[in-house]
């Protein structure tokens, strides 16, 4: 019990939701989520998805905080203490693993975000052209050296704030950053629809085109529905651990995958009015992120201000997704191994940096480690093919598996009830039903296309 009472947790709601959503909220709801809605029937895609988060997204999230709440303790900690066999806990370890892949390749990306607010503040994208935004990229990101020290910087600055604790680094960081970056956004909005030909943008994002809800389309928006609200790696268990007593977690669970998709559309218009306005076509990748907007951006009224916002944004949402990400093994190392905090924050930032070095320079074919390939893949595809398509999906799939069959429903309906002082058993009981008969087989469909063992 005293080891209990010593355990940080969030102070409120709002300390909650802003950390939850930041966990959520990363750099692929900058550029990846509204192409993919632009290319795949705008309005139409846009309603599959939420679809698809009702049958999908949601249940697992919901899980995930019954999970942590229940327990208050690390992914592994928590199946154990719900009495689950060494099978069970593979869904901690999954979870872990899936952390420390991510951030090996994802503290890249978020070094190369870094050094561009960096350029634009220093006004290098001043009359950029076609050719010199992909010279600045491919500097970015070959190296060798910049881009590692990117690296340690993102590390770094994760790793700060991590050491400062729950309360004190993750809540305050978080509710200061989630309101800054919808404050960018707006921004970069109200300057993106006064652009001419700015309708064009709204037109690919928004235009409802059901013809374009093909077979494919429907598996990208089960896959989106599951992976952008960073389920099945242990993320949500660790972060609604720290959840409040009295906190709602069904309606948290709505109100950040509402925010989430929110974040993502508000992007999309600060994105792609701009770009159809100077004629460009959109594409899905890196390529929008560090290429496009700091070529459109150059070219407009306050645009180097823009930029740097944009930029700064980013670079918000990378940081905030990798926090929560490095809580993951942080919790466990500190509970389970008896490691002080600090220590635990040194040792697996040392890790992320050593092994993120292999990412780093494999992004690339003309990198260092480049032409190095395990698998058919360099590095940085390497981890994310197995984090993004294994292991994610999987422990998913055990989570729903677990919860829908493994732990009693009184006890479910207890912690999602607040032991009966919310009135919101119809709704428990909707979860339940399809948490039990619909997500896993979503996340079966999910797991089997992601990686290519059956074709749907």
């Amino acid at each position: 019990m005293e080891s209990q009472k010593k355990r940080e947790g969030f102070s409120s709601g709002l300390a909650v939701f802003f950390a939850t959503l930041s966990s959520a909220v990363g750099l692929g709801n900058i550029w990846k989520f509204p192409y993919l809605i632009g290319s795949n029937g705008g309005g139409a895609f846009l309603l599959l998805y939420l679809v698809c988060i009702l049958f999908v997204g949601l249940p697992i999230m919901i899980s995930e905080f019954y999970i942590g709440r229940k327990t208050r303790k690390n992914v592994i900690g928590a199946i154990t203490e719900l009495k689950g066999s060494t099978g069970w806990k593979s869904i901690g370890v999954l979870g872990i693993f899936a952390a420390y892949l991510i951030l090996f390749f994802y503290s890249s990306v978020a070094g190369w975000v870094y050094s561009y607010v960096f350029k634009a503040l220093k006004g290098d994208f001043k009359a950029v052209n076609a050719d010199t935004v992909k010279i600045v990229f491919s500097n970015t990101t070959i190296g060798p050296m910049p881009p590692i020290l990117w690296q340690i910087v993102v590390i770094a600055v994760v790793s700060i704030i991590i050491i400062l604790g729950v309360e004190k680094g993750i809540e305050r960081v978080t509710k200061t950053l989630m309101p800054l970056l919808f404050a960018l956004i707006i921004i970069c909005d109200i300057r993106a629809i006064t652009l001419p030909g700015a309708s064009d943008g709204f037109k690919f994002l928004f235009n409802v085109d059901f013809s374009k809800l093909t077979k494919d389309a429907v598996l990208v928006a089960l896959g989106l529905s599951f992976f952008k609200l960073s389920l099945g790696m242990g993320t949500m268990v660790t972060y609604s651990s720290y959840f409040t007593e009295d906190n709602n977690l069904i309606k948290t669970s709505f109100k950040v995958a509402l925010s989430d998709t929110l974040v993502s559309l508000l992007a999309g218009i600060a994105i792609f009015p701009a770009v159809f306005s100077f004629g460009m076509q959109p594409e899905a990748g890196p390529g929008l992120l560090f290429m496009t907007i700091p070529l459109v951006f150059s070219q407009i009224p306050f645009g180097s201000f823009l930029l740097v916002a944009f930029f700064l944004l980013s670079s918000i949402a990378a940081t905030t997704a990798m926090m929560s990400m490095l809580e993951v093994p942080i919790a466990y190392y500190t509970e389970e191994k008896g490691i002080t905090r600090k220590k635990a924050v040194i040792i697996n930032a040392i890790i992320i940096g050593v092994v993120g070095i292999l990412a780093t320079l494999s992004a690339d074919s003309h990198s260092l480690f480049g032409n190095i390939k395990v698998f058919g893949k360099g590095f940085f595809d390497l981890f994310d093919y197995i984090s993004s398509n294994i292991l994610m999906p999987l422990g998913g799939l055990l989570i729903a598996l677990f919860v829908g069959y493994k732990n009693s429903k009184r006890d479910v309906q207890l912690q999602l009830s607040n032991k009966g002082i919310l009135n919101n058993v119809a709704i428990i009981n909707i979860y339940y039903f399809i948490l039990r008969y619909i997500t896993p087989l979503l996340l079966l469909i999910i797991f089997l296309s992601s990686t290519g063992i059956v074709k749907f």
